[in-house]
């Protein structure tokens, strides 16, 4: 399937390493003018050089404030990949109220507040749009010393449903991708004792973890044409890890 993304405005944010950054540059190289948002410039920077065409802006997504001038500042944008994600590890008992102000702040918050800005945009031009939030397994399936991070995605995954419904009628399309572990290079060190990993391997029919690229094509399919009229799916790419 030949997917183009041509004469599409593609915002991602976290967008300086790992899933972000290997969705711009596919996107890029499906022909979409691709707004690689991110906090950090060093990261951005060295996508720049990696592909030029790529527009970047620094925010820190965790500033309200912020974050909405500098998305309204973006001018149109057709399609949005809410990847921006963060986690702190702790059990239940031992969460702090800072630890889960920073987790939600980014995980949700921030999903609120770029998507409002984008679908606005969206309605204002009367040519709909297509929004893509980046959830995770742990949305369905609880993990050991991931309250948060599960309880933020599980938030992310219905927050995707009520989106759906309510900005369908104004042609927008609203979808979730839920990966399993991803071995982007923060992955591979965290996953790479095998006390760690291997007992969450065995949970996984396929028996492996995913690769970036298992993510993009999802994605990319969900951003373009072809996916005309799906919306409001949350899609697995666990290896049937949710299925069992």
């Amino acid at each position: 399937m030949n997917i183009s993304l041509s004469g599409k405005r593609v915002l991602i944010t976290g967008a300086g390493r790992g899933i972000g950054r290997a969705l711009a540059i596919r996107a890029a190289a499906c022909g979409g003018h691709v707004i690689a948002l991110s906090r950090t410039q060093e990261h951005l920077d060295t996508l720049k050089t990696e592909c030029p065409s790529v527009e970047t802006v620094a925010c820190d997504l965790s500033d309200w404030e912020a974050t909405r001038k500098a998305v309204e500042a973006l001018g149109p944008v057709d399609c949005l990949v809410n990847n921006a994600g963060t986690n702190t590890l702790n059990k239940f008992l031992d969460v702090t109220p800072s630890e889960f102000d920073d987790v939600m702040n980014v995980n949700l918050k921030s999903v609120f507040n770029v998507s409002q800005v984008v679908a606005r945009g969206m309605i204002a031009r009367g040519a709909g749009g297509a929004i893509v939030n980046i959830s995770s397994q742990a949305s369905v399936r609880p993990l050991h010393g991931h309250a948060v991070y599960c309880a933020s995605k599980a938030a992310l995954d219905h927050l995707t449903r009520v989106m759906t419904l309510e900005l369908g009628p104004k042609g927008i399309r609203v979808n979730c991708v839920n990966p399993t572990v991803v071995l982007t290079d923060l992955g591979r060190s965290h996953w790479s004792d095998p006390a760690r990993a291997e007992p969450m391997l065995r949970a996984i029919p396929m028996g492996r973890f995913a690769e970036v690229e298992d993510v993009l094509g999802s994605v990319i399919f969900l951003l373009s044409d072809h996916a005309a009229l799906i919306s409001g799916v949350t899609l697995p790419v666990d290896g049937g890890f949710t299925a069992c």
